[in-house]
């Protein structure tokens, strides 16, 4: 590996190490009020090298900076930074303020800007995002402390999210029709594969039916005029138990896997 590529990756770890023995915290006073902190608003920025290193290695996994952040959509898990970070450099060395509506990710180009959906309460956030992470294994992105507590995840640490991509120009009410339609009484499954051939999809669902915390179901579907089988495991009533589940998924060997709605 050469000087170029290391450089980058030194300059982001320095950024965003996860140092144990501080722990992370909400402001024990918060000088502003949060709510009134207005979303970003997406505009055309010059992407430059700092903060997009093109691969990246962080506590031993490799990640891919996408090329372009156009059409990426993706539901998982949120968490949030705060105090521990307040005042440091992000990825792009810029400052990282927990009172702005940012958000750190590890693959979408800084900077860029999407719409956080939580997947509950149905509120939604626009963010930019400026910083890498959140480097566990079962989050999509971590959102500054403001950004969080206008979700509504500030006191449970995490939620349900979905994360959509927006360009310069869109129009907030084009992008209320878009939004999840998901609500508390909705259910959430963890999708660990989907097949065109149904016989393996079977043999995943067999697999995975050994997990004890949830149940397993296949869910046909069809796509651009194709059937898929959905292996799908749940519902999912927690963070909690979501990370229960990966961890036993991980333990037979399937990784991967991504939250999808029942609707």
């Amino acid at each position: 590996m050469n000087n170029k590529v290391f450089l980058p990756v030194l300059f982001l770890l320095s950024a965003c190490t996860i140092d144990p023995s501080v722990k992370d915290s909400a402001p024990a006073v918060v000088p502003i009020d949060v709510m009134a902190v207005p979303d970003a608003v997406p505009r055309h920025e010059k992407r430059t090298r700092a903060g997009n290193p093109g691969i990246y290695e962080v506590l031993g996994q490799r990640y891919q900076v996408l090329a372009d952040s156009k059409g990426y959509r993706q539901r998982g898990i949120a968490s949030w930074y705060g105090t521990k970070f307040h005042g440091k450099k992000t990825s792009n060395g810029e400052v990282y303020d927990m009172y702005a509506m940012t958000a750190a990710h590890k693959t979408l180009p800084i900077p860029s800007y999407v719409r956080v959906t939580n997947l509950r309460n149905r509120r939604s956030v626009v963010v930019r995002i400026n910083d890498r992470g959140p480097f566990h294994e079962n989050r999509i992105i971590d959102l500054s402390y403001t950004a969080a507590v206008k979700l509504g995840i500030q006191q449970a640490g995490t939620g349900f999210v979905e994360v959509q991509t927006l360009e310069p120009g869109e129009q907030p009410a084009k992008l209320a029709v878009q939004q999840p339609k998901t609500s508390d009484d909705a259910k959430l499954y963890l999708q660990v594969g989907a097949f065109s051939n149904e016989f393996n999809a079977h043999q995943l669902k067999q697999k995975v039916a050994a997990i004890p915390l949830a149940a397993t179901r296949l869910k046909v579907a069809q796509h651009q005029g194709d059937t898929l089988y959905k292996v799908q495991v749940g519902p999912v009533s927690s963070v909690e138990l979501a990370d229960r589940l990966n961890e036993q998924l991980a333990a037979i060997g399937v990784i991967g896997s991504t939250l999808v709605s029942d609707n």
